[in-house]
Parts: structure tokens; C-alpha cells; sequence
């Protein structure tokens, strides 16, 4: 059994295809398996695949349902103990990133590194918590293409929905968390690049978002959102005081105070770093 099985979807996508494959076969690490699902593509696609057979352990290419449904095909092929989707255009953040950090591949359930997303050719180090909470995935989600998932929680949690069609897998990973109470660990380090140009991206996903809370954590979620209503109001409530509070001549004595005694302590920290960086030469 492999450690690890890599899974790429693709759909009329060659020159995404051509780098995540590029990506894949470059790494230094090679303990895994490799498996390329497309879409029944006529860009060229398949010509490709059968081209580069020699790097990839499974691929089909044969119209499918959508992304999901093509997502699970390739959940039922793996044989490794985790799976990461490296979807087409997706890429690894460099070509030692497997070699480095495969050996975190051990017992949890969801293992989460950094993503970097560029949109624009401008790029940024998307960072997910350490320990997520359920306001942590009620508007957003773990980096599907940065996190590796047992492949025994698909057993437990249920293949990707595919009655959904962008928020499948935030789904799976708001019921892995809060409702199986999945083991989880985070790793600071960049794992992979995604590029903010795709479907779940440019897509309100609202509405899907709101079915699954309803269908799931209906007895509390409407709690939630006041009580999320309720800090918007308290944060602007106490700006608001402090605006007001400014404007007044005590005010503005007491913000003095603060910014003179900021800068004082500020001063000491500087002096202090100084003197130990020089006790240590």
C-alpha cells in the first residue's frame, strides 16, 4: 500500500494539466501513487496522458458529472493511506516539499499546511488555524489542495456530495471536524500554489453554504448568527465610543498618555535586544 495518493482532475484544462503533472513528477519524493482523472477532455488532454503513462499509476478519460463526481472516482482508485487532490493547474509549492514533510503522513485524520493563492500574477501565504473552530469554517474552508486526508475517513464521513456543486468539499471538511470529530494538525509550512481563477472561486457559494448548515447544525445556527450580529454591534459600538471619547480634551490626554508610554516601553524592548545581542558576541 502506498503512503500517499496524489489526485488530479481535469477537464479541457491542458495547459493546467501539463504543470500539475510537471509538478508531480519533479519531486524528490516519490513514495506515492499518482492518479489523473479527466473529464472526457478534447483539448488535447488524453493525447497528453497517453504520452506521459509512464508517470501516472491510474487515469481514465471519459465524461463524468461534474467535479465532485470526478473527485470521487478517483477517492475509489486510491490505495494510499492519505489523499491530496492536486487539481489541474494546482501545483507543489517547490520540488522538496513531499521530501521534507512526508513524514508528518502518520496517524491523524486531516493534516493542514499553507496554501499559497496568486490571483493577478500577485501572490499571498493563505495560513489556516491551529486548532479550527466552527466560526473558523462557517465562511470559508481548509485548503483543499494543502490538506492531506486519511482515506479512511471517506468511510466514515461519506464521499464528496455531489448534488453540490462548489462546496462539497468545505462540506466534508465542517462534518469531518464538528460533527466525527476528526483528529487534526496544522503545519506551518507551504505546501502548495492554487490559482484564483476556477469555478469555486468565481462562483457565489452562499446558497449551497446555507443548505448544509440548515441540513447539519439547523438547532444552533441561527443562535450563531446573532450572536456573530451581536460582536458586529459591540465592535462598532466601542469604536464608536472611542471616536467620541477622542474628541474630547480629556480624551485626547489620555490617548497622548498611551502613545508617549507605547513609544517608552517600545524604547526599553530596542535598548534591551540591543544589549543581549551584544552579550552574546
Amino acid at each position: 500500500m502506498f503512503k500517499l495518493s496524489i489526485i488530479t482532475i481535469n477537464y479541457n484544462n491542458l495547459g493546467g494539466l501539463m504543470s500539475t503533472i510537471t509538478s508531480v513528477q519533479n519531486q524528490t519524493w516519490q513514495g506515492f501513487e499518482y492518479i489523473v482523472i479527466d473529464g472526457g477532455s478534447n483539448d488535447g488532454s488524453k493525447e497528453y496522458l497517453l504520452r506521459h503513462n509512464q508517470y501516472i499509476d491510474y487515469w481514465v478519460s471519459e465524461p463524468d458529472k461534474g467535479i465532485y463526481n470526478a473527485m470521487n472516482k478517483g477517492i475509489k482508485e486510491a490505495k494510499g493511506t492519505y489523499l491530496l487532490f492536486l487539481n489541474s493547474g494546482d501545483h507543489f509549492f517547490n520540488e522538496k516539499v513531499l521530501e521534507l514533510n512526508h513524514a508528518v503522513l502518520i496517524q491523524n485524520d486531516l493534516i493542514c499546511f499553507n496554501l499559497q493563492m496568486v490571483r493577478n500574477g500577485i501572490s499571498k501565504i493563505a495560513k489556516s488555524p491551529a486548532n479550527p473552530c466552527f466560526s473558523d469554517l462557517y465562511t470559508t474552508s481548509l485548503p483543499h489542495p494543502a490538506t492531506f486526508i486519511k482515506r479512511e475517513l471517506f468511510n466514515k464521513v461519506g464521499l464528496y456530495d455531489e448534488n453540490l456543486r462548489i462546496v462539497s468539499d468545505w462540506k466534508f471538511f465542517l462534518l469531518a471536524l464538528f460533527k466525527f470529530n476528526s483528529s487534526y494538525l496544522k503545519v506551518e509550512q507551504t505546501l502548495s500554489t492554487f490559482y484564483l481563477d476556477g469555478v469555486s472561486t468565481l462562483e457565489d457559494n452562499s446558497h449551497e453554504r446555507k443548505l448544509v448548515l440548515n441540513q447539519y447544525f439547523n438547532k444552533f445556527i441561527s443562535d450563531y448568527e446573532c450572536l456573530i450580529e451581536s460582536r458586529k454591534c459591540v465592535n462598532s459600538n466601542r469604536f464608536k465610543m472611542l471616536q467620541e471619547i477622542e474628541r474630547t480634551v480629556f480624551g485626547k490626554k489620555i490617548v497622548s498618555l498611551f502613545f508617549r508610554t507605547y513609544v517608552v516601553m517600545f524604547s526599553k524592548k530596542r535598548l534591551r535586544d540591543v544589549l543581549v545581542s551584544k552579550k552574546s558576541l
